[in-house]
């Protein structure tokens, strides 16, 4: 007979963890978490698109964008360049609640307007104010306090009233709210992101814009020969320029020294160590903006201005990542890649920067503005129509 030892201590048996999440509920998180994201995500596209239309504003968008490539750059992980998607995400809910309460306030509206333009100043008119004006009240009423909540969903689908009338008998100060909005203006970095964008834009325009000059002024020349000696001449300049322009914006996100655009050599070096990844990410930024100068073809109504914006940044925020997924890798090599790599890459570069230069100066005979139209380098600059504001 085996007798247990009076020094060892009995264990008792082993119980479940209850506070371990079942799978029902693991999946439904997923699936909530990945819902969040993806909702995030398009709140930030329609953000940035309707931004983009803003001048001076647009420039935020510019730098969310180079923010973005230069946290890739930095990190080498493509998921650090989608910034602040949790917050969009809650700034997304509460424009589509506020949006879908509002809907029958607006057919209260449209029904007060009919009843005037039928009497002017009858009973049913003056109820239908009166209503609307009880609806509007209440509706904002009931979207602030979801706010004050928390804005998730729940908070916007009931109103919650005997919480709200104990919320009313209690004391409150305005400080704690004030700090709060404070606190997250601050975490957003608006300003920082705008001095990044007029920062990243004023560089890039540096380079662009003496063969864009060249390129205007030879379109708007009588002579043929002035006008294919200049555009030859600045589309040169221009197939030289777009080589580097990409790269020297990411590397200054990456760094935050404006210096990084008065010299080539950061990015010659970082071009050898990693060529094959330089071509990919310049062919994909290139080619991605080589579609949306069709849409310069006709100009959009100012009402939806925005829309055709949605496209810019669908296009242009990958081409972002890459490229700053490329100057990751650079950064991590050590040494070049061998002779025959660089060489074979740098002719590859010649037919992709040619293309786009070629793109670009067909723009000016097809686009709604002309030669003017030159300057709408949404690859580099605002990733929107300048002049289709």
């Amino acid at each position: 007979m085996l007798v247990q030892s009076p020094t060892t201590p009995i264990q008792p048996p082993a119980l479940p963890d209850e506070r371990t999440p079942g799978i029902f509920r693991r999946i439904t998180g997923r699936c909530l978490s990945a819902f969040r994201t993806l909702f995030g995500f398009i709140t930030l596209v329609l953000g940035l698109a309707v931004i983009s239309v803003i001048p001076i504003l647009n420039l935020i968008s510019l730098g969310y964008l180079l923010e973005g490539s230069g946290r890739v750059a930095r990190s080498g992980r493509l998921r650090d360049g989608f910034i602040g998607l949790r917050e969009f995400s809650t700034l997304g809910r509460i424009i589509l609640a506020s949006w879908l309460w509002f809907l029958p306030v607006r057919l209260i509206h449209s029904f007060w307007q009919d009843a005037e333009l039928i009497e002017a100043g009858s009973q049913s008119a003056n109820n239908l104010r009166v209503l609307l004006a009880v609806m509007i009240v209440l509706v904002t009423l009931h979207l602030l306090w979801a706010m004050i909540r928390g804005g998730k969903i729940r908070h916007f689908l009931w109103p919650a009233p005997v919480r709200f009338i104990r919320w009313l008998g209690e004391s409150h100060s305005l400080r704690p709210f004030i700090h709060s909005v404070k606190a997250k203006w601050n975490a957003a970095g608006i300003p920082a992101l705008f001095w990044l964008g007029l920062r990243g834009f004023a560089g890039a325009a540096i380079w662009l814009a003496l063969p864009l000059l060249i390129m205007i002024a030879a379109g708007s020349a009588q002579n043929n020969a002035v006008v294919g000696l200049g555009s030859l001449f600045g589309g040169i300049l221009l197939g030289f320029a777009v080589l580097y322009v990409p790269f020297l914006q990411t590397h200054f996100a990456m760094t935050g020294d404006f210096r990084d655009f008065l010299s080539l050599k950061p990015a010659r070096q970082l071009f050898r160590r990693a060529p094959f990844a330089f071509w990919i990410a310049l062919f994909v930024t290139l080619l991605f903006a080589i579609p949306l100068y069709l849409l310069k073809i006709e100009l959009a109504p100012r009402e939806v201005a925005w829309l055709p914006n949605v496209l810019f940044v669908l296009f242009i925020f990958p081409a972002r990542l890459l490229l700053g997924w490329a100057v990751s890798r650079a950064e991590k090599r050590e040494s070049a890649s061998h002779w025959t790599a660089r060489w074979i890459t740098r002719l590859g570069f010649i037919p992709v920067s040619a293309a786009y230069v070629f793109v670009v100066w067909s723009t000016q005979y097809l686009s709604w503005h002309g030669t003017l139209s030159l300057l709408e380098q949404h690859a580099f600059l605002v990733p929107a129509p300048i002049f289709g504001l």
